[in-house]
């Protein structure tokens, strides 16, 4: 393994990061805001798959906010999904994870939710946080219901600051969280930042401009959950990690600390994934069964 640049030895993974870097060069964040949009979709749309047999979809608003509602041919729960895409706060859309919306909708038989929130730099946090927030209220406005957060990356973050927000504001009918390789406000200088600083997929220097770029409070727990001043009573939780990653250290130590706390919590950290190695399901058999996990926490959460 490369000091440098440490790789997973995954067949399947290795030509699904050689595609990648065919359509998002590693160094994309010197590109223009404009450029990396248009790499990042062209990348989406390479990795998109057919929808679930019975699977419909529409396009709508919940206030001033786009969103996109799935709903499978089986429905089987009342408990909503929401889904928040990941992208660093700075790419993705409806478009970007449409398919994989589809699919954990499908598995879970349950309606999901996606939300096309705000961008930065266009808008900075908490612009981000607002609008996911709003329309997580829009769907607890009737009594008795209850919603799966669910987030990617950046999504993730978001996801985990919007269950610290639903208890602070006494919120109820969160019925769980899943974080999928979440972004929690983690040092930038220890563990997985330095042991994975040039991991394919993901640096830790792209991790520091996506936070110059989104210029949230460091330490704000809603911004960077990791410090939050206390984390009991949050929503059960789902956390999966890829080792190759970055990021990888502030879900195990979120884990952690919610474990401490008394919270319920599933960890698991896949052995050979890189960052984004959800668009990688259908190709290599470690991303489909970290899929699989997923998908059964989000129904195990969304049937209780």
């Amino acid at each position: 393994m490369s000091i440098d640049r440490p790789m997973p030895t995954e067949e399947s993974i290795l030509e699904f990061l050689d595609v990648c870097e065919g359509f998002y060069p590693p160094d994309a964040v010197g590109a223009s805001i404009e450029q990396q949009r248009q790499w990042y979709d062209a990348l989406c749309a390479r990795f998109d798959h057919a929808l679930p047999q019975g699977m419909v979809y529409a396009d709508g608003m919940v206030l001033r906010i786009p969103i996109r509602r799935y709903r499978p041919r089986m429905i089987t729960t009342s408990t909503v999904l929401l889904y928040l895409h990941g992208g660093g706060f700075v790419v993705g859309s409806l478009e970007s994870h449409h398919s994989i919306c589809a699919e954990i909708a499908d598995f879970a038989g349950a309606e999901l939710v996606s939300v096309d929130y705000r961008l930065a730099p266009e808008y900075r946090w908490p612009a981000q946080s607002e609008d996911c927030f709003l329309v997580l209220k829009h769907l607890l406005s009737s009594a008795g219901s209850k919603v799966v957060i669910i987030g990617d990356s950046a999504g993730a973050n978001l996801a985990a600051g919007l269950a610290i927000r639903a208890l602070e504001e006494a919120l109820p009918g969160i019925a769980g969280q899943v974080l999928v390789y979440p972004a929690l406000g983690g040092d930038l200088q220890k563990g997985s930042y330095v042991e994975m600083a040039n991991a394919p997929g993901l640096t830790t220097a792209d991790v520091a401009y996506y936070r110059s770029v989104l210029q949230a409070p460091p330490r704000h727990p809603v911004a960077a959950p990791l410090h939050a001043v206390s984390v009991e009573r949050l929503a059960s939780a789902f956390i999966t990690v890829a080792r190759f990653d970055p990021l990888r250290d502030d879900g195990r130590a979120y884990a952690a600390r919610l474990a401490e706390a008394g919270v319920e919590v599933w960890f698991r950290e896949e052995p050979q994934m890189v960052h984004a190695w959800l668009r990688a399901r259908h190709i290599s058999e470690g991303a489909r069964a970290g899929f699989k996990a997923v998908c059964e926490a989000v129904r195990l959460f969304a049937h209780r």
